[in-house]
């Protein structure tokens, strides 16, 4: 009986699917326009893999992206930095927190790694950092993967245009943005509009927090905050480049955000008519809890990117 007991599972092993093993991920650093920049970056199988630069939002860091990583980062080169303000990227003292130099940062950190060709992953404040860079460097993007990353008017939603409207000098302006940073108020992004919260690790809101109790990040954010309104004012630059451009475009949206809603998502579709658009039913975190669906998604549209 032992005998024909270890038989029958030796046929089990040698019939069971192969599995699915997460990417190898190094944690590093590099100096870029002067910060110290934190980033992950997975270590593919092919030396040649293409490559996607993931652009993390707020109020998160590049941990936002760990499991897209390990999901993906075997058969693609996967890299996702910190910016200055956030996760574990350092700055020099003094740095002027915009997005404006958000942009510049990634820009040195491109350079800095020699890298040519590769898709943009705009996830939230991705989006402004985002195309800043490929405005600059237009010859270098394969391809846009746009999650909740608005670049039109009709993607605001009320309370967003409220965010924006904010100016230092408004009464109850500084506590309207730092209430967005306490654990509960984090934990707020993550969880409304996702129709099982209970698929979002409670960990990344925590960490998230812990993030934005070292020293200078209050103060780091408030500058962001009140710089947001030269966003909207680039939207019609962006919108053009998109048009001139016509870049292979994914759309991936959690239709249910509240800070950018599901016009956001098709208004991307006047300028590059030919995007992929899929909507999920969740909120401002789609890649949260619609891994699972979000991932072959990009794996398929990077497979049909120009090298």
């Amino acid at each position: 009986m032992h005998l024909l007991h270890r038989k029958a599972c030796d046929m089990s092993v040698r019939t069971a699917p192969p599995l699915a093993l997460p990417a190898r991920t190094a944690h590093r650093r590099v100096t870029a326009a002067g910060a110290d920049v934190f980033y992950r970056e997975s270590l593919p199988d092919a030396e040649d893999a293409p490559t996607l630069l993931l652009l993390h939002g707020f109020p998160s860091g590049s941990h936002q992206f760990r499991r897209l990583i390990d999901a993906l980062g075997r058969r693609y080169r996967l890299i996702a930095p910190d910016y200055p303000g956030f996760g574990r990227t350092r700055e020099p003292e003094g740095f002027a927190h915009t997005f404006d130099r958000l942009a510049d940062v990634v820009d040195a950190f491109t350079d800095a790694l020699a890298l040519e060709r590769y898709a943009l992953y705009m996830f939230d404040f991705g989006a402004p950092v985002g195309f800043r860079h490929a405005l600059r460097h237009p010859e270098r993007i394969t391809g846009l993967v746009v999650q909740n990353g608005n670049a039109y008017e009709e993607g605001l939603s009320e309370g967003a245009r409220d965010f924006v409207a904010l100016t230092p000098d408004a009464p109850g302006a500084r506590e309207a943005v730092l209430g967005l940073l306490t654990p509960q108020g984090i934990r707020g992004q993550y969880e409304t509009g996702a129709a099982a919260p209970e698929l979002i690790d409670p960990d990344g809101p925590l960490l998230d927090a812990a993030f934005f109790d070292r020293p200078g990040r209050e103060r780091a954010q408030l500058a962001l905050a009140f710089d947001y309104k030269n966003n909207v004012a680039a939207y019609p630059a962006w919108q053009a480049w998109l048009r001139g451009h016509r870049p292979p475009t994914l759309i991936t949206w959690g239709a249910l955000d509240p800070f950018f809603p599901e016009p956001g998502a098709r208004a991307y579709l006047r300028d590059v008519p030919d995007a992929e658009l899929h909507l999920f039913d969740t909120g401002h975190f789609a890649l949260e809890d619609h891994l699972g669906a979000i991932a072959p998604l990009v794996a398929d549209f990077l497979d049909r990117l120009p090298r």
